[in-house]
């Protein structure tokens, strides 16, 4: 229904005002309103052969199975890559690159964190991304880069 009757009117359009307004037959647009208002069953046939269900046209939210495990080894290869880190090290990645709850801290956040200045944890982060570009630490998780 399109939003400038609504506007206009201030009030929810009757069917024969949003045929008028789309240029669509009273009886159209009355129906029309009546099918947006009933629920429609995911198992309602589509189609002819009634081989299809109007279900199976819904892409699942979230990740693709395979993405979903492409991410978990991820998760796991990058846990074990940080843990070759001091602990120091490994807790100013997680909160300056939101690996643990996907929000990213600034310098000076992770700073007071810890009671240093934000120049120390650059030097402590700068410190830890060359300690993961070593070649053996590196190897991991180079596959998962495109």
């Amino acid at each position: 229904m399109p939003i400038g009757i609504l506007q206009e009117l201030g009030r929810e359009p009757t069917p024969e005002e949003v045929a008028e307004a789309l240029g669509i037959d009273p009886s159209k647009a009355r129906e029309i309103v009546k099918v947006s208002q009933e629920p429609t069953s995911l198992a309602t046939p589509v189609g002819d052969e009634d081989d299809s269900q109007l279900g199976d046209f819904i892409e699942a939210p979230g990740l693709k199975p395979d993405e979903q495990a492409t991410r978990e080894l991820l998760k796991d290869h990058l846990d074990e890559v940080l843990n070759t880190l001091s602990p120091r090290e490994k807790r100013v990645l997680q909160l300056r690159f939101g690996l643990e709850d996907g929000k990213q801290r600034t310098l000076e956040e992770v700073g007071k964190e810890f009671g240093v200045t934000r120049e120390r944890i650059r030097q402590i982060e700068a410190k830890a991304v060359r300690k993961l570009k070593h070649p053996t630490r590196a190897k991991k998780l180079r596959d998962y880069l495109e």
